[in-house]
């Protein structure tokens, strides 16, 4: 397997260099689109209505993939959108018979060709397969059926005509799911400091060795979406703080940050929210979700997430009917002029007004908000690549969003309430508490979560 890249410091040197459409290594993919090289394109994912994945289902599956496609591209031209990024998020079936994904990917690729033809739009396909790994409890990780699935389904969608492999992988989630219910930050920082950073290790290894032999595709990048995302969600509904979500969230950028160390080049994940962060570290370029995300979830970053973006997203939507069409067009179009106002600003000089303002409008309404900043994102990034090893960067990730937080609260721009502000302490105690090494923290943490995973999918053994 290929040699691991450490970071030793970061790529975006101030913090005031960190803006929407420029990457320091911007990326040419698909046909003949330039991500991250001075302008903010549109990346567009939309799903099934509810319905069954099944034999006899499957050509009215294909059937709907068409017509989002020609309903998408048809508002596309429309708009003159010059610039495009489809991406096909799998749903479970489509990994667990990878022919079914390498179907959909083709005829996705297909018309995109058909596009470019046409009217000469530049555009690229990213698929994301199912992490299927976790469907037995505990996790079988590194061998087995879900795994042969998964292997095989990013092979057959590479020769199909992806341009862009992702994944949202959950190694370490079936220890972190019962670290976040019980608000143990130990358990948090075991689960994504050395389980996650394993399995990251392992899998993005092979991820990019399918890259490099099948068709021309590349690796892109993986996302805290299990962990982060689902500790923003539960916070929205009030069933755990914001400011451990927070916490949560800068912890998930050293643990993303794995895929590059093994390979990925970016564009990273949109539902990676830690995607800045990695931006200032790698200097790859980052897709990012925010307000246009709304169809798929909530979220107290609809502004701020789009301050360094180069490709912005809806995350997902449904194939149902609008008043103005069937809503993966209407989104379509949403990004698009969100781009498009991106675009102006970039060309005319006032992207770093803008990405100000994009700011602005969100960074003291939430403590998540708070660290999502191009400043707290460098700041993170710069404490994240002092340390050398997964479990050091992630204890310092989450040590340095603390502090981050408290300044900001101390200063009277954040308020934080007194269950808020009790929780802060109780995060920053169980940080200082935290044993020197890895090793230590895994003998800890094995009699409290040993019975929810196997060792040997992680390597301890």
């Amino acid at each position: 397997m290929r040699r691991r890249t450490v970071f030793t410091d970061v790529t975006v040197g101030r913090a005031q260099d960190l803006v929407f459409g420029h990457a320091p290594h911007p990326i040419r993919c698909g046909l003949g689109l330039h991500i991250g090289a001075g302008h903010v394109h549109p990346e567009i994912n939309f799903t099934l209505p509810p319905m069954s994945i099944e034999d006899h289902t499957w050509p009215d599956v294909v059937a709907q993939y068409d017509e989002m496609m020609v309903a998408v591209l048809r508002r596309c031209r429309t708009l003159q959108v010059p610039g495009l990024v489809v991406e096909f998020e799998h749903l479970p079936p489509m990994t667990d018979r990878p022919e079914w994904g390498a179907e959909i990917t083709s005829r996705i690729q297909g018309h995109l060709h058909q596009a470019h033809d046409a009217w000469g739009l530049r555009s690229a396909l990213r698929v994301t397969v199912v992490d299927l790994r976790d469907r037995t409890r505990p996790p079988v990780l590194r061998d087995g059926p879900a795994w042969e699935s998964m292997a095989r389904s990013l092979a057959q969608c590479a020769d199909a005509g992806a341009n862009i492999l992702s994944i949202e992988s959950v190694g370490g989630k079936e220890v972190h799911d019962e670290a976040l219910l019980h608000g143990d930050v130990g358990g948090l920082v075991f689960a994504l400091g050395v389980l996650a950073a394993r399995d990251m290790g392992w899998l993005w290894d092979r991820i990019t060795d399918v890259c490099s032999r099948h068709g021309d595709a590349l690796p892109g990048g993986d996302s805290a979406c299990g962990f982060a995302n689902t500790a923003m969600q539960l916070a929205h509904q009030g069933m755990l703080p914001e400011v451990l979500a927070a916490v949560v969230r800068a912890m998930g950028a050293a643990r993303s940050l794995v895929a590059f160390e093994h390979g990925a080049v970016g564009p990273s994940k949109d539902c990676a929210y830690e995607g800045p962060v990695l931006k200032v570290i790698t200097g790859c370029p980052i897709s990012m979700e925010g307000k246009s995300a709304c169809c798929a979830h909530s979220s107290p970053l609809g502004n701020v997430a789009a301050a360094a973006c180069d490709l912005w997203s809806n995350e997902s939507v449904q194939n149902v009917r609008l008043l103005s069409g069937n809503a993966p067009e209407a989104f379509m179009e949403l990004l698009a002029y969100d781009c498009r106002l991106m675009n102006t600003a970039l060309e005319r000089g006032g992207a770093p007004l803008l990405r100000d303002w994009l700011v602005e409008s969100d960074q003291w309404l939430s403590p998540q908000a708070a660290l999502l900043t191009p400043d707290a994102a460098w700041t993170l990034a710069r404490a994240i690549v002092r340390e050398q090893d997964h479990y050091g960067r992630v204890a310092a990730a989450a040590r340095t969003a603390v502090s981050l937080i408290r300044d900001a609260s101390a200063s009277g721009r954040l308020r934080l309430s007194v269950r808020e502000a009790q929780w802060l302490a109780k995060i920053e105690c169980a940080l200082a508490a935290l044993p020197p090494t890895a090793d230590a923290l895994t003998v800890e943490m094995r009699d409290t979560y040993g019975h929810l995973f196997h060792e040997s999918s992680y390597g301890l053994v």
